[in-house]
Order: C-alpha cells, then structure tokens, then sequence
C-alpha cells in the first residue's frame, strides 16, 4: 500500500475526449484512448461527459435504431476494455427501455457494467430540446435492464459502495441536474456518498464558466463531498452552440483541479481527494447527520479501485505552505479587512455593554500588541470616540530593545492614544528578592515575573480609570501554550484570540496599506519586519533580540500547519507530516519536520489548561480555540498515542 492509500486518497480525473456526432464506434475508441490516459496517471475513478459515446447533439438522430444499438455495442465494447483493471469508468450513453429513452451514465469495472443511472431532470428551455427526446428518471418502469442476459441495475437511486470501506461511496447525477433548487447530489451526499460525478454537456456562453465553476464548488461544499464535473469538448456540433470541454474537480467548497476550454484532443484533469477529511468534517457537523436523504438507495458493491501495483504515487492536489492566508492578494486583502472589522465589531460591543471609560492595552512594539491597539482605536473611534481613550501602556523590562521601544512610542503617539510609560525593572527586581530568586538566573522565574507584573500593571490601571484590559495574544500562541499563565495570558477581552500567527502580519500590513496616515506605515512596516519576540531575556550585547520565539519553538509558518491540519481534517501527525513534506518542500527538511510536530504535539497537549479559562475574544475563521465554542479537551488528557506515533515516523 503507497502513502496515498494509507492516508485515504483517492485520485479522481473528468476526461473530455475528442469526440464525432454520431459516431460510435470513434467516440468509443477515444474514451479507450482516455482510459489508457487514466491508468498511465494512476486514477481511480474516471467520468466522462454526457453522451459521451454518441454525443450530445445528436438531435432526432437518437431516435434512430441504428445509433442506438450503435451506441450499446460501444458500451460493451468500452466495458470490455477495462477488463483487469479496477478503474471506475462513467461514460454517457442514450438507451432505450419500454418505450422511453433515456439520457444514462453506465458505470464500468473491470469487464462488467456495475449500474446505469439516468438522467433526472431533463432541460426544456433556451438552446435545449431534451424532452423531445429523453423521459425523466422518475419515468422508469423498471429497475434493471438486460444487457447479453445479465440483469443490470438502472435508476436514479443507485449508490456505489466500495468492498474494502463503508466510507468510500460515490454516486451520479447527470448535467441538469445540478442546475436545479435540489440536485439529486444532495441526496445522495445525505445518505453517505463521498464521490459526486456529473457527466455533462453544459455549453460554452459569455460568463457561464464563473459561473458553473461557482455552482460545482458550491455544491461540494453544501453537500461536504468531492464534486467531479466532465463537460463536452468542441468535438460537439456547433449548429447552433460551442462546448468547450470544461472539466472541474471540487472538494468541500474548494475548486481543487480545472481544465484549460476549447480545447480539441483529449484532456485528462485529475486530483487527489482526501476521503478522510471530508468524513472527518461531515463528523463534526451535526446538521449534516439531522436526516437521511430523501428516499432508500440501492447499494451497489464495487472493488477498491486503487492501484496495488503501484508503490509510489506522487500527490496530486496542492498544499499550500500557509493554509490560514490565501494567497492571491486581492482576496487576502479582502480577508484581511473583513478579520479586522469582525475584531473591530466585538470590542465594540463589549465597550458599549461594559459603558468602559477607556480600552487598556499593554504595548511592546511587536506584532500582537500592534493589531491589537490598531483594532482597540479603530473601535473608539466607530463609536464616536478619540483615540485618546485608548491607553496604550509600554512597559520596558530586561529584554527590551530600542528598536521595539522607540516602534511603541511612536505607533502609539502617531494613533493619537493616550500614553503611558512603565519601567518593570525595579519591581520585577523587588519581586525576585521577595520570592528568594538570582537575577542572574535567566530561568522561567526570570521570564514569567516581567509578564505578570505587566499583566498586573495594566489590571490596576484599568480599576483605576474604569476601563478594561484588551488581550493581545493570537491563536498560534494559545495552540502552543506560549504565553504566561495569569500574565500575557490573561486579560478582559482578547481580540486577537482566533487569529493564527502567519495571517497577523497580513491584517497590520492591510492596515499600513488602507487606513494608516505616513507616520503610521513607518512604523508598522518596521514591526512587521522584526522578529518575534516575548522580549524576556536581555537583548544580545549589540542591543539586538537575542530571545526570538521561532529559534525555541520552530516555525510559526509549520507550527500553523500543523493546526490547521489536526483541528479542521482530524488527521494524524503521520498524515499531517506527509502533507507538511510536500507544502515544505525544498525549505524545510524531514528531520526539522519531525522535530517541530514532536514540539507541537507536546505542548498542544500539556498546555490545554492555559486554553480552559481562555478570556472572551472573537471568533474570525473555522479554526478556534476557545473552551466555550469550537474545542473542549481534557486539561490532562494524554498525548501519549499521538507521540507515539510521531517516534514511529
């Protein structure tokens, strides 16, 4: 078994071969053609487009014996090829039973016709005629039909489950279908299918693309299932309209695999679907389980179509390094400004409930405590208020550098907050004395006393003014446990609480970019260039950070990886390093790799307790750590069989 069977993927491709109108026996050889194309890429589950065997513009020709039987020699011709492979092959035929015609989807394996499914909901408007030709799936009067003397099951109810797992299920449903209020996927998806294909013919107009391209992503999303989209290619007659061969693949609302339009030879466009994660997400959502899809299926059994010849498969779907930031500029921007108005909307609230005096806000020049202050005066100031009721409190202590000083002074007086000035120095000292601690001893005393007197000091100055502490610390910190508990840990409302490290850069830089006046972009431009840093320990003999966060921890870009990936598909560290090799590729090693998930695993799970008595703070993406919403885990719940796991890589 490869690394892609093992971790649950499946590879599904959408062909669209060159096809003639009406010629059955070409159409047949170029689906072989595609088939071979499929094998060579080592896919799994192939579908073709509608009609694929006679075409779709046949017109008053499907009326014709002769192109039916035609099209039904091809069908076996074309099932008799995939004799001794186990591909799922779906391929588009008319065929006539009682008196109708119908508009099918056989699906093939290895030698045998497993189900016919026709199509439901048949188009009569605008540039289409078929009800002139095809009846509806409901118009079936029987549930098999007969093929060289074996009964073959046919109908709209038909879902194909997998010998070798429960889980891997796949059903149809044939162009139109999707264009409807209801589409027989949602069903289908309902009672347990994972695989959507849809054989189409969908013609090529101005826009259409957006928006068919929109629909197929949508309805894998609604329906948390992999959506396989195989459109006609310009082989179609082009009387009256052009096909342009548009094939999409999907998984749960993201378009993962597209292939170029218009093209005229044969297209193979395939992905890797995670099965796992999309089981995983349908887990978690309840209201996905609130009922059964309308109807009772028939469940028809088919071989695991996975090749066991093949001991290495690349992946094939992209993995992107940053999953928490999207990585065309115009939509991160757009992600960036709505992150900050959704912090923006809850301190609002907050400050309006409390009736607070003023938002207290400890400053140390870095990047947390910077998107917090930018989001605490942009509250006041939608309220109706100055900025100057926001005191913004830096508070130098052994670590600190001139640079991240002179950043905080001067962001907090170029956003017209009021500021204050503390020197921790001398109490931290008095604090050591008192509890019998070396100030020359650089331990976590050392560490965690400059984070609870500041802490402290901004608690009091908040009594004192009637105000309330805003939190500065971000998601990545709260997943790893790097913060001071009942320090920087703590505090009356903590905007930044669901954003991960790796996109906090980006909400600043928008603000530099859209909202900050010349002064302002000075120096949040700086802050996003210095190093991340708690700034506990003194500074280098330079006077530059000597303490930086990602030389102790590893990566923030790998630690939020790793998060993303635990919290929203639920896999293992084995799956989830895999996944890490390919997005990190040629900047990270295996062995760094291995280190950093045995950090992030370990401190996940020791620092839970830090993250049970977590203070308020919005929640702005699907991942979240907050104890009253999205995660609840055990304070002391064991990491053992995740860490095991980890010293078997």
């Amino acid at each position: 078994m490869n690394k892609l069977q093992k971790y649950g993927f499946s590879r599904v491709a959408a062909a669209s071969p060159e096809l003639r109108v009406a010629d059955c026996s070409f159409n047949a050889g170029k689906i072989k053609e595609a088939i071979d194309l499929a094998r060579q890429s080592q896919v799994e589950y192939l579908v073709l487009p509608e009609l694929s065997i006679t075409g779709y513009t046949c017109a008053d020709l499907f009326m014709q014996r002769r192109l039916l039987d035609s099209a039904l020699d091809a069908l076996r011709d074309i099932a008799a090829y995939t004799t001794g492979h186990d591909i799922i092959v779906i391929a588009g035929l008319p065929i006539d039973i009682r008196g109708r015609l119908f508009n099918c989807a056989a699906v093939l394996q290895n030698g045998s016709i497993l189900g016919i499914v026709p199509k439901t909901c048949i188009p009569g408007y605008s540039e289409f005629y078929e009800p002139r030709w095809f009846a509806g799936s409901e118009e079936l009067e029987s549930k098999t039909i007969k093929i060289d003397g074996a009964e073959i099951p046919v109908g709209a109810d038909l879902m194909f489950v997998c010998e070798a797992s429960n889980n891997l299920v796949f059903g149809v449903e044939i162009c139109e279908d999707l264009w409807v209020p209801i589409p027989p996927s949602s069903r289908l998806a309902q009672a347990g299918a994972v695989l959507l294909f849809n054989p189409s013919a969908s013609n090529e107009l101005v826009g259409k693309a957006d928006y068919r391209r929109q629909l197929v992503s949508s309805q894998s999303a609604s329906c948390v299932a992999a959506y396989v989209y195989a459109g006609s290619n310009t082989g179609e007659s082009t009387t009256d309209v052009v096909f342009g061969g548009h094939s999409i693949i999907a998984e749960n609302g993201v378009t993962i695999a597209e292939s170029e339009r218009f093209t005229h030879e044969t297209r193979l466009t395939y992905a890797d679907i995670d099965i796992p994660r999309i089981q995983y997400s349908r887990m978690v959502m309840g209201t996905f389980r609130a009922g059964k899809g309308a109807g009772d299926y028939r469940e028809i059994s088919y071989s695991n179509p996975a090749p066991s010849d093949v001991e290495v498969r690349e992946l094939a779907r992209r993995v992107v390094t940053n999953p928490f930031v999207p990585g065309n500029p115009l939509q991160r921007d757009e992600r960036c400004q709505e992150i900050m108005s959704i912090q923006t909307s809850g301190l609002m609230k907050r400050i309006r409930h409390i009736g607070t005096k003023q938002a207290v806000i400890g400053i140390s020049g870095g990047l947390d405590s910077t998107l917090a202050l930018l989001v605490a005066v942009r509250s006041m100031q939608l309220l109706g208020r100055p900025a100057s009721d926001v005191l913004a409190v830096t508070m130098p202590g052994f670590g600190t550098t001139n640079r991240t000083y002179d950043n905080a002074v001067g962001l907090i007086k170029a956003l017209g907050a009021t500021m204050m000035v503390v020197d921790i120095k001398a109490a931290c000292l008095q604090h050591f004395e008192d509890v019998g601690h070396d100030k020359d001893v650089h331990d976590l005393t050392y560490e965690n006393v400059q984070a609870r007197e500041r802490t402290q000091i901004l608690m009091d100055l908040a009594n004192k003014n009637g105000g309330i502490v805003i939190g500065t610390g971000d998601l990545s910190e709260l997943a790893l446990g790097w913060c001071t508990y009942n320090g920087d840990h703590m505090s009356m409302y903590g905007v930044n609480s669901g954003i991960p490290k790796t996109l906090i850069k980006y909400v600043v830089q928008w603000y530099a970019d859209h909202e900050a006046d010349e002064t302002a972009q000075k120096y949040l431009h700086d802050i996003i260039a210095t190093g991340i840093s708690p700034e506990l320990l003194p500074p280098s003999p330079t006077g530059e950070i000597a303490q930086l966060t990602e030389n102790i921890l590893g990566p923030y870009d790998v630690h939020d990886f790793y998060l993303y990936y635990m919290l929203r598909t639920g896999a293992p560290p084995a799956k989830i390093l895999y996944l890490a090799e390919h997005a990190f590729k040629g900047i990270f090693t295996r062995e760094q790799l291995v280190q950093w998930i045995r950090v992030f695993y370990g401190r996940f799970f020791s620092q839970q307790f830090k993250r049970s008595c977590l203070p308020d703070g919005p929640k702005v993406g699907t991942v979240s750590l907050s104890p009253r919403g999205d995660w609840r885990m055990p304070s002391d719940a064991s990491a053992a069989l995740w860490l095991k796991e980890i010293e078997d890589l």
